[in-house]
């Protein structure tokens, strides 16, 4: 199985190159995966709640699904591990929309034949990235007074999941 590239390689917030035909079929992108986060929704979802953390993005960056979801595992975990799971509930905001895309190049004897002459391919979707900009929050997690420090706790733990600055902010 191949290595996806690392989170690094697309956090850069840039335009993407956009393809361009005279040809209307080949000028938007075919196959759209879906995204790879399983639940939007964790924890006790029809419980109300007095406060919430909120995860804030300190950086303007393409955030990849895998590492959304990787996040949010983990604090599904801690945070049931702790206070169980009828007593928070962990919202994903940062909804991956933007297609990644990758020209996979081939390598070995005679690779240069295949590879000349690709000044801006277009490539095949690899997958989805959030972009996100300063201050714009990526989780909530709705929690009661007594469980906030614990809630807090998840909050930073995600945060190191992510690979960028975050910060954590009780409201």
């Amino acid at each position: 199985m191949a290595k996806i590239r690392p989170g690094r390689a697309y956090r850069e917030l840039k335009m993407a190159y956009t393809r361009k035909s005279k040809y209307k079929r080949l000028s938007y992108i075919k196959i759209a995966q879906k995204p790879k986060i399983t639940q939007y929704h964790s924890g006790a979802v029809s419980k109300q709640f007095g406060k919430k953390v909120v995860l804030l993005s300190e950086i303007s960056c393409q955030l990849r699904e895998n590492a959304i979801e990787a996040a949010r595992i983990i604090a599904n975990k801690y945070l049931t591990d702790t206070i169980t799971d009828q007593n928070f509930h962990i919202i994903v905001v940062a909804y991956p929309h933007q297609v990644l895309r990758e020209h996979k190049l081939a390598t070995g004897a005679g690779a240069d034949r295949f590879s000349s002459g690709m000044q801006k391919s277009f490539g095949k979707p690899v997958g989805m990235a959030a972009r996100l900009m300063a201050g714009s929050r990526i989780f909530e997690i709705h929690v009661d007074e007594a469980n906030i420090i614990s809630a807090k706790t998840a909050a930073q733990k995600m945060g190191k999941k992510l690979g960028i600055r975050t910060r954590a902010v009780i409201l």
